[in-house]
C-alpha cells in the first residue's frame, strides 16, 4: 500500500469502497485505505466491455509490452494515453478500467471508474481520467474530478486528467509502436546500429553507415525499436523521417 510518507489511513478514506477484479477474474470488495495498488494493477477491467454496429466510441485491446499484456480502452484518446504510458520509460504497469469507487463527497454519494492506472519504477501510484477537451470545464465532470483527486491524495498517489498530447508526439509513439516487440526485428544488429548513432547524426546516416553490411528494411525496424525501447533518443516532436536526429541515450553502454 501506498501512503504519504508519515500520513496514516483516515477515517475518510475507510469510509470509501471500492470494487476491482483479480488477475483470475474474481471481484474482490474492500475500502480505499486497504486497496493494494499492485493487485489492481494485475487485475482484469471492472466492467464488461461491448462492442456493437453503431456504436459512437472506438474500443479495442492494445497489447502492451509494458507488463506483456493486453490493456483495454474505450476510445481512441484512451488509446493514444496506453501508448504513450506503454512508451514511457518510468511506467512498470498498466491496468484500464482498474476498480469501481464509490462513497459520500460531503454533497452526495459518487460511484466512479477511472479509465486507467499506472504505476511507476520508483513505486508512485497515477490513476488517469482520460477526457475530451470540450468535456473538462462541465460541472458534473469537475466535480467527479475534484472528489477522485481528493482520494488520490489520501493514499499519497497522484491524479491526472488526460486531454491529449501533441498530434506529432502521439503519431510517432503509435507508429513506433509497431517496432516494439523484439522478436519482429533484427535486434541482433542493434549494437552495430548503436555503434552508428556514436558517429551519425539522424536516421538515414546510420541506414548508410550500416548499407555495405545490412539492407535498409533491416536496419531500420531495428533502430525505430531501439528508439521505442529508450536505448536511442529521437526528436519525436516533429514526423520521423530519415532525417529525424538520433542520438545515444544518456547512460546507454554497448556490448562486446
Amino acid at each position: 500500500m501506498s501512503y504519504v510518507s508519515g500520513r496514516e489511513p483516515t477515517t475518510e478514506a475507510r469510509a470509501v469502497k471500492v470494487r476491482y477484479r483479480q488477475a483470475d477474474g474474481v471481484f474482490a470488495e474492500t475500502s480505499w485505505d486497504l486497496l493494494v495498488s499492485a493487485e489492481v494493477a494485475a487485475g482484469l477491467p471492472v466492467r464488461e466491455f461491448r462492442w456493437y454496429k453503431g456504436r459512437r466510441h472506438y474500443s479495442g485491446w492494445y497489447h502492451a509490452v509494458t507488463g506483456d499484456r493486453l490493456v483495454a480502452y474505450e476510445s481512441r484518446l484512451e488509446l493514444a494515453r496506453i501508448l504513450l504510458a506503454d512508451f514511457a520509460r518510468d511506467v512498470v504497469g498498466i491496468a484500464a478500467q482498474p476498480f469501481q469507487v464509490w462513497g459520500d463527497d460531503g454533497v452526495r454519494t459518487r460511484r466512479h471508474v477511472p479509465d486507467l492506472l499506472l504505476t511507476h519504477a520508483d513505486g508512485l501510484v497515477t490513476v488517469v481520467d482520460v477526457k475530451a477537451p470540450y468535456r473538462v470545464d462541465v460541472p458534473e465532470v469537475v466535480a467527479q474530478f475534484d472528489w477522485m483527486r481528493k482520494l488520490c491524495l489520501l493514499r499519497g498517489w497522484a491524479f491526472e486528467v488526460w486531454t491529449g498530447a501533441s498530434p506529432a508526439l502521439v503519431e510517432n509513439v503509435r507508429f513506433l509502436a509497431g517496432y516494439r516487440r523484439p522478436e519482429r526485428v533484427a535486434v541482433h544488429l542493434s549494437v552495430e546500429v548503436l555503434e552508428a548513432a556514436r558517429v551519425q547524426a539522424d536516421v538515414g546516416g546510420i541506414e548508410r553507415a550500416l548499407a555495405a553490411r545490412h539492407p535498409a528494411d533491416l536496419v531500420r525496424p531495428a533502430l525505430l525499436h531501439l528508439v521505442w525501447s529508450g536505448a536511442l533518443s529521437a526528436d519525436l516532436s516533429r514526423p520521423l523521417s530519415a532525417q529525424t536526429p538520433v542520438r545515444l541515450a544518456s547512460g546507454e553502454a554497448l556490448e562486446g
